[in-house]
């Protein structure tokens, strides 16, 4: 069953009362790794191992995103600066105790390649936050390898 989420700005990810950082090099460049975010968003169970399902809604405006583990998040799209930053609240979740939720994707030029910096920002229970907070060496590892298969990928089609 699906909750409804606090609604939260961009402002959410400097604010979170839990806020998990991660970042990574990639040696594609910026506006690539932008359109395999927001444009491609199909794709993300491709590169990204926790996610099974995603889906663009609402024209772009909004994602649908299935988990490994059962969880559903239907979210809005709060920034969309093309090669530079990639953000989006949770609206809706299936997820016990979570109350808001943004995640922000930062692209920063690195040589020829790309410095990606995920920020997954977030309210919830003390329960929650605990799990979180216990698991976030697990969510690095996640980050890192979807961002090595995202890089691989982009290679790949490059060629």
């Amino acid at each position: 069953m699906s909750r409804r989420l606090r609604s939260v700005g961009i402002d959410f990810v400097d604010s979170a009362p839990l806020r998990l950082v991660f970042a990574a090099g990639m040696s594609a460049p910026p506006e690539r790794v932008y359109r395999a975010l927001a444009d491609e968003v199909a794709d993300w169970p491709r590169w990204f191992a926790a996610v099974t399902a995603a889906r663009s809604i609402g024209e772009g405006a909004g994602r649908e995103v299935r988990l490994r583990g059962g969880a559903v998040l239907r979210e809005t799209v709060l920034v969309a600066d093309p090669g530079e930053r990639y953000a989006y609240r949770g609206d809706a979740a299936n997820t016990p105790g979570i109350r808001a939720l943004v995640e922000e994707w930062l692209l920063t030029p690195e040589g020829a390649g790309t410095r990606v910096r995920w920020t997954f920002a977030a309210d919830g229970s003390g329960p929650l936050r605990f799990a979180l907070r216990l698991g976030r060496s697990g969510m690095g590892r996640a980050f890192r390898d979807a961002v090595r298969t995202l890089d691989g990928r982009l290679a790949a089609s490059s060629e």
